[in-house]
């Protein structure tokens, strides 16, 4: 269902792939938009190594939770900050695309719980977190990307 990569040679591994996902902070969710146009939207994501699933909070409302609810297929890319040889131009970065299914969480300890490791990636500043939670918490919708395939590749602007 899932095409193989063209340049086979910039494949990452499943780990390498992972890896990514913990570490990076962002990344653009991709879903079908009004009339089928795509629509990509920046968004902070949290890869859950427990259960391989990424998570990210949201508004309850517009366009994106529409085109989610309209269909649950998604894509996310997320990639990192790259690097550069001393003298060069050209930037050597890492991307991954997740394709899956979106769901919202329903449980509000749970969605509350990855909120919280969502926040981790940010600061560790235990009185900083709570309060947003205590704040946003109702006013927040959290949701859950099962993965359905994960491919990853190195690429080398030159």
């Amino acid at each position: 269902m899932f095409r193989d990569m063209a340049r086979k040679k910039q494949k990452l591994s499943h780990e390498e792939c992972i890896s990514i996902l913990i570490q990076e902070k962002r990344g653009v969710l991709s879903v079908l938009g009004d009339e089928n146009y795509p629509y990509g939207v920046p968004i902070n994501q949290y890869y859950n190594k427990e259960d391989g699933h990424v998570y990210f909070h949201s508004g309850k409302r517009g366009h994106k939770i529409d085109a989610m609810a309209a269909s649950d297929k998604v894509s996310l890319c997320v990639y990192d900050g790259g690097s550069r040889k001393k003298n060069g131009w050209a930037l050597t970065f890492r991307s991954v695309i997740v394709f899956g299914r979106v769901r919202l969480v329903e449980d509000y300890n749970k969605a509350m719980d990855i909120s919280r490791k969502l926040c981790y990636k940010f600061t560790e500043d235990e009185a900083y977190i709570a309060g947003e939670i205590e704040k946003f918490g109702k006013a927040t919708a959290v949701y859950e990307i099962v993965p359905e395939h994960i491919t990853g590749k190195i690429v080398t602007e030159e």
